[in-house]
């Protein structure tokens, strides 16, 4: 089984975050977790796998565009997604820099591909998904594992 990691990153941040989400993917036996850049990822990526996982830096209290351009160009496969797990992740230059917002904005877009959304687990912070300012420290790193990994449980009970 496999879950896609996808993401758009322009300084980098936002891809580390996205590398740790791949390793909790990894962590659950019988999983495989496809690390993409907006840039890379196809339509095949989409329907192959069994959840994604999706993050931006914050741009404007939003996703990035090219982040939105694949929900957007992807709306072919909408209902071959149905019933997948989806969650979010995001980065930000700011604390108060829009992260819940951004998150927001790909659920909302993982929502009308009939997805079934979760957030990070509690025994990360239990909200709308991974998140931090600047370059992931530690405890982000750790928390965004901690969601690769709920993701990949959760997917593996929807398919059992």
């Amino acid at each position: 089984m496999q879950i896609l990691v996808l993401y758009f990153s322009k300084g980098g941040n936002t891809k580390k975050l996205a590398e740790a989400i791949v390793n909790g993917v990894e962590s659950v036996q019988g999983f495989r977790g496809v690390l993409k850049h907006t840039d890379d990822v196809t339509q095949e990526d989409f329907v192959a796998s069994d959840g994604v996982i999706a993050g931006s830096p914050v741009y404007f209290g939003i996703m990035a565009a090219q982040l939105k351009r694949i929900f957007d160009e992807f709306v072919g496969v909408r209902k071959k997604m149905e019933g997948k797990i989806g969650a979010a992740f995001a980065t930000s230059a700011d604390p108060s820099g829009g992260k819940e917002t951004t998150m927001m904005s790909i659920i909302q877009a993982m929502l009308i591909y009939g997805m079934v959304i979760v957030g990070d687990p509690m025994s990360a912070t239990g909200h709308f998904g991974t998140s931090c300012v600047g370059s992931p420290d530690s405890g982000t790193l750790e928390n965004g594992m901690k969601l690769g990994r709920r993701v990949a449980e959760l997917a593996k009970i929807l398919s059992g």
